[in-house]
This record gives structure tokens, sequence and C-alpha cells, in this order.
């Protein structure tokens, strides 16, 4: 496609083994994109406050990290005027609904579960898709989990 961009991709993981998964899934898509990690919640609010004249176009945030976990990075990062409307994906492979309440309430974009890397191509295909068509809309509170446990 003529003039396609490249996506800036963020991702904020303490798990090794998910980051190289996430990188694999990410180079099999037929999108360009760039991927930059970082190993905890307080070295991703570090890298924010320094790069925000030039966010990411979107960032992948993992949950239960050390330092600081996903939840208050994301309280942090929708309380920030410079980084209030950051696409936000959250990224665990824990699944409690009352979490995903407080993702939702807390302006997250979408929760993915973590799971088989055929899956993860998919949903990453599907919301890198809709952002680089400047789609990706905040959906519903019903359709923000993207689990591949629950498709069918």
């Amino acid at each position: 496609m003529p003039g396609k961009k490249t996506i800036h991709i963020l991702m904020a993981d303490d798990d090794e083994d998910d980051r190289y998964f996430f990188k694999k899934a990410l180079i099999k898509l037929s999108l360009s994109a760039t991927l930059v990690t970082v190993a905890d919640g307080a070295e991703l609010m570090s890298y924010l406050s320094k790069n925000r004249s030039k966010l990411p176009d979107i960032l992948f945030l993992d949950i239960n990290m050390p330092r600081k976990n996903g939840y208050e990075c994301l309280v942090e990062i929708k309380a920030n005027t410079d980084t209030k409307k950051f696409p936000v994906i959250m990224y665990s492979t824990s699944l409690d609904d009352a979490m995903a309440d407080l993702l939702y309430q807390e302006g997250a974009q979408y929760y993915l579960c973590k799971g088989n890397l055929p899956d993860l191509e998919k949903y990453l295909q599907t919301v890198l898709t809709l952002l680089d068509g400047n789609n990706l809309q905040r959906p519903s509170r019903k359709e923000f989990l993207l689990n591949p446990m629950r498709v069918v």
C-alpha cells in the first residue's frame, strides 16, 4: 500500500520470554513496525517522561510487573496531559473481570490476554491495522477484552 507508515510500538513487560514472543509475532505481520521494550513500570514511566514530545503510536502494557505495576502506570499515563490520549493495550496472562473493569474505567484501549503465537499474531494484526488506519476507537466494555482463550 502506498504511503504506508511505520507503527512505533512500546512494550512494557518484565517477562523476557513474553517480549520475545511478542517480537516474533510482530515480525510475521504484514505491517511496518518498530518495537521498543522496557522491563518494568518504573522504566516505562521514565521512558515516557524522556520521550513525551515524540511518543510511540501505541503501548502494550503488562499488568503484573515489579517496581510499578501496569495498573499504576495506566493511572499515571491517563492523568498526565502529555500522555492522556496515548493508546494503551493492557497485555497480561491473568484474566480478572474486576481488574478488567478497573482498567477500562481508567481508559485502557483494550485488554489482550496472552495466548499462543497464532492468536497473538491475529490480535496484533487486528489492533495495529485499526491503529494504522486511524480507526482505533475505544470499544464498549463488552468488546474491551481480546482474549484468545475465549475465541470459539
